[in-house]
């Protein structure tokens, strides 16, 4: 089994490993988020993933695209903390850190066979959406229901046992 810092790699291998993969005849996933503090979701959304199929990119947003993201204190780990969390995951093949609000353009770079999505989204509301359809890249929606966020877990720990 490979480390978790082995799957950290940068854009320009991730291009070559996603094109590599599919040459093998293999389906490549790309998931992308903050993961912000790993919670139950976050696993929950990238085994949804692998389930689409052989191969799965995670794509972690940079810390200041998080910060642009979610606000003033955020991101609470930094982006190498983050992306190794995500990379010790099982079902995750390779992490890469990008810096844009979304992966648009990681979707232009890497062309994964499927572009998996969270159920907080549905097919209408996906920002790539657009992207993915001009490209011929399938969107799944994946995982349990938005019932878990870092934002809840963060409250939750302020509130404390007894609310």
């Amino acid at each position: 089994m490979r480390s978790a810092q082995s799957k950290i790699i940068d854009r320009r291998s991730a291009i070559a490993a996603a094109a590599r993969y599919q040459r093998e005849g293999k389906s490549v996933v790309l998931a992308n988020g903050c993961f912000d503090t790993l919670h139950v979701g976050h696993v929950r959304y990238l085994s949804g993933a692998k389930r689409e199929g052989d191969v799965l990119i995670v794509a972690v947003n940079s810390d200041s695209s998080v910060g642009c993201l979610k606000g003033p204190g955020r991101p609470i780990l930094d982006e190498q903390a983050r992306a190794q969390l995500v990379a010790a995951l099982r079902e995750v093949d390779h992490v890469v850190i990008f810096p844009e609000p979304d992966v648009a353009a990681l979707l232009e770079e890497l062309r994964p066979n499927v572009h998996a999505k969270g159920t907080d989204y549905t097919a209408e509301t996906v920002p790539e959406r657009e992207t993915s359809a001009r490209l011929g890249i399938r969107v799944a929606i994946v995982g349990d229901p938005k019932d878990h966020s870092t934002r809840g877990f963060l409250e939750a720990i302020r509130k404390g046992p007894h609310g």
